[in-house]
């Protein structure tokens, strides 16, 4: 039995704590994956290149200093045309060694990018409902999107700025030392180090600001999709100004948070600066004492400035990479989150797949609770046998749309057995499983695509003659081909452009295209006006003909027809036959039909007296 855990509500990102090397590692098996020898001999050469291009980098200068002592000879005999050539092939083999670099590896980065949007697109929708109930849509998604953002960025420069970087630092320091004396390479040295932990210690300090502006931005981003989603319920209520004065209370939040960032962003670029100026400007001056002391050549002198500006442009550039390598491992770190999220409903190792053989749905001494505080389901016991239709009514909050949810193994029960053909459906496979069940739900949503793709939604790659069967069994074909584009017409966003009807008959034509062995009715026609109520329902008795069928239902006069009818109430069956059995009982279900009875009444006699 699996319980909530409380910890599995997920925000986008956390303000706690992070490990970088966490995240560094858990990205790592996506760069160096296994049995891909392919990718892994790129990883090998993009490292090779990368290592001969700073290599020939830190060789340039050295030839460049050659040709300068040549030059400035007291009588030079010719102009030392091969020292030139040889520093314009460097410089050349330097640039191609690098772009071959960025080749080599351009597949790797692209395929690991693509592997982890995958893997975490994938792990959403193993998440249980429960997760997805209380996620924020807006949040998850920008948490995605800056992830992969930030995989890309780290991987383009960490891996051929900052590693090259250092690598450069390294053999440079080694030149200094070996050609002049210790205080050129320990100048250098401590330079950079300064320089580095200058924009660690500050960088860290900046990151509650970064990390502010990431929370307000995902919380503005989360009110504008949460407003605009509700689009029609913002213009019933006329309250575009009140959502509006929420966005933009948001916008104040991270205006303020991006100013904070803004403004320590300038103090670590002005003491980046005046370190690597002062440290130029030490070294600068032994060279040039050297000089004058003889003890130098002009072309030292030459080589000590161009190793200098060779080493600080980059170490300029690098203040800003590793900001933003911070930035892309929170990112990161907020999506590889959403890989740490329970699943909650998971599949048993070596569950078999469900095994239809009529589609008999049994629930034993079903018991459910949301939390534990709350029970839903107590003790409900019933059995729809194969082929056969069971109803299931009762007022709001009696746990009617549970049922639905236990069924389809959204959620496990916290008591008691729910089977299918006599198996658990916690020792199946929930794909099996799923497979096994269609719904038509009260709330049909449809994919912003066209008419064509919702029906062929029920079996991806259906052909078009199945698809129009299923359209006829639904009773929505003939409208489809009066449209202009006909099968190709789009729906909108969450099929806004279709009527209710015109929906459900979409979502009718989907199941049976599925053509499961078990069909259930989640209050399929509770939204729908009288007349396109009753012919939904002849398409919902024809496509439920000999098929196991479970309908919940708000209003009676569509199950009167069911082999069996159970009453919930408070979680509880209170009573359960036939139509007239219950009627005669002069029960529960007895007082809720009166009463629709009297409501139908009432509406048809205001509707005769508006058209009278």
């Amino acid at each position: 039995m699996r319980r909530r855990d409380p910890s599995n509500n997920w925000r986008a990102p956390r303000t706690g704590p992070r490990n970088d090397w966490a995240t560094i590692r858990a990205l790592a098996p996506y760069l160096w994956p296994r049995g891909r020898a392919v990718l892994r001999l790129r990883v090998a050469l993009a490292l090779a290149f990368l290592a001969t291009a700073k290599l020939i980098t830190v060789a340039v200068p050295l030839i460049y200093k050659q040709a300068v002592d040549a030059l400035s000879a007291p009588s030079p005999l010719a102009v030392p045309l091969a020292l030139l050539v040889a520093y314009g092939a460097g410089r050349t083999l330097a640039g191609l060694f690098g772009e071959a670099r960025d080749i080599a590896f351009a597949r790797v980065g692209q395929s690991a990018i693509r592997a982890v949007g995958l893997k975490v697109f994938r792990h959403l929708h193993r998440l249980a409902l429960r997760f997805h109930l209380d996620r924020q849509t807006g949040g998850v998604s920008r948490a995605i999107e800056r992830g992969t953002k930030g995989i890309e960025f780290l991987l383009n420069f960490m891996l051929f700025n900052i590693l090259p970087t250092l690598l450069e630092i390294a053999l440079v320091t080694a030149v200094l030392w070996r050609m002049y004396d210790a205080r050129f390479a320990l100048v250098t040295f401590g330079t950079i180090a300064l320089y580095i932990l200058y924009t660690l210690a500050v960088t860290e300090w900046r990151t509650k600001f970064r990390r502010a502006m990431n929370e307000t931005d995902t919380e503005a981003s989360t009110k504008a999709v949460d407003s605009l989603l509700n689009f029609e319920t913002v213009k019933y209520f006329c309250n575009e100004d009140h959502e509006a004065a929420r966005y933009d209370r948001a916008l104040a939040r991270y205006e303020a948070a991006a100013v904070k960032s803004k403004v320590t962003l300038a103090l670590l670029n002005m003491g980046q600066g005046a370190i690597i100026a002062l440290g130029l400007t030490a070294v600068m001056i032994m060279a040039a004492q050297g000089v004058a002391d003889a003890t130098m050549t002009l072309g030292d002198f030459v080589l000590v400035n161009a190793y200098l500006v060779q080493l600080y442009l980059p170490l300029n550039f690098l203040g800003f990479v590793y900001r933003e390598i911070k930035q892309s491992l929170t990112d990161m770190e907020a999506m590889f989150r959403l890989l740490d999220q329970n699943a909650e409903i998971a599949d048993d190792d070596g569950a078999p797949a469900l095994a239809v053989d009529g589609g008999a749905i049994r629930f034993q001494s079903v018991s459910f609770a949301y939390d534990p505080d709350r029970p839903i389901l107590k003790e409900v016991d019933f059995t729809v046998p194969a082929g056969r239709t069971v109803a299931i009514v009762g007022p709001s909050g009696a746990g009617k749309s549970t049922i639905s949810r236990l069924l389809f193994r959204f959620y496990d029960v916290t008591g008691g057995r729910l089977s299918i053909d006599g198996q658990d459906i916690r020792r199946v496979t929930q794909s099996s499983l799923r497979a096994a069940i269609g719904i038509v739900p009260q709330d049909t949503v449809l994919f912003n695509d066209t008419i064509r793709y919702n029906i062929a939604y029920g079996r991806p790659g259906a052909g078009q003659d199945e698809i129009e069967a299923a359209a006829r069994l639904a009773r929505i074909h003939d409208f489809v081909v009066s449209l202009p584009a006909g099968y190709d017409t789009r729906v909108g966003e969450r099929g806004l452009k279709l009527s209710g009807g015109e929906k459900q008959r979409v979502a009718i034509a989907r199941t049976i295209l599925k053509s499961p062995a078990i069909l259930l009715f989640d209050e399929a026609t509770s939204a729908l006006d009288t007349h396109t109520e009753k012919e939904i329902q002849a398409s919902l008795r024809e496509v439920s003909k000999d098929r196991t069928t479970l309908v919940i239902a708000h209003r009676l006069s569509t199950v009167v027809d069911a082999d069996e009818i159970i009453v919930l109430e408070a979680g509880r069956i209170a009573e359960r036959g036939r139509h007239a059995e219950l009627l005669a009982a002069g029960g529960a279900y007895a007082a809720m039909w009166h009463r629709q009875q009297e409501a139908a009444l009432l509406r048809d006699r205001l509707e005769s007296d508006l058209k009278s």
